[in-house]
C-alpha cells in the first residue's frame, strides 16, 4: 500500500473489534448494540457487523441519551426550570397546624403506655 493512498475503513468490524470501535467493553456491546445489528458469518468462527449499521445504532443512542457539552453562556437543553406548584408544602411544615400542648400531649399518651403481652 502507498504511503498517499488514503486509508480505508472496513465495511465489516469482526466481533472483536466491535466493542472497540464504539468505545466500550464486550459485555456493555452484547447487552446494548448486539441485539439491534445483523450478525453476518464470515467463516465457520468468524462474526462480523456491519460498520454502517453499528454508526446508525451510534446516532440513534446518541440522540436518545446524549446531551449537548456544557457551555457556561448557555443553558443546556435539558436544564429548563419546571414551575413551582402552588399545591406543594414547604417541606418540615405541617399543613394542620397543631398546638404545642396538643403534640405533648398526645406524646405523653405514647409514651407512658405500657406494652401489652401478646
Amino acid at each position: 500500500m502507498h504511503s498517499d493512498t488514503p486509508h480505508l475503513l472496513p465495511r465489516y468490524i469482526r466481533l472483536r473489534d466491535a466493542p472497540f470501535y464504539l468505545g466500550m467493553d464486550r459485555h456493555r456491546f452484547d447487552e446494548l448494540v448486539r441485539p439491534h445489528l445483523t450478525e453476518i458469518n464470515i467463516s465457520k468462527q468468524a462474526i462480523a457487523f456491519d460498520r454502517l449499521e453499528i454508526e446508525a445504532w451510534a446516532d440513534y443512542y446518541k440522540s436518545r441519551s446524549g446531551r449537548p457539552a456544557q457551555l457556561k453562556r448557555y443553558k443546556l437543553w435539558d436544564e429548563n426550570e419546571r414551575p413551582v406548584s402552588t399545591n406543594v408544602g414547604t417541606v418540615g411544615t405541617l399543613t394542620k397546624r397543631s398546638s404545642e400542648c396538643a403534640f405533648a400531649k398526645a406524646l405523653a399518651q405514647v409514651t407512658s403506655k405500657k406494652r401489652k403481652n401478646t
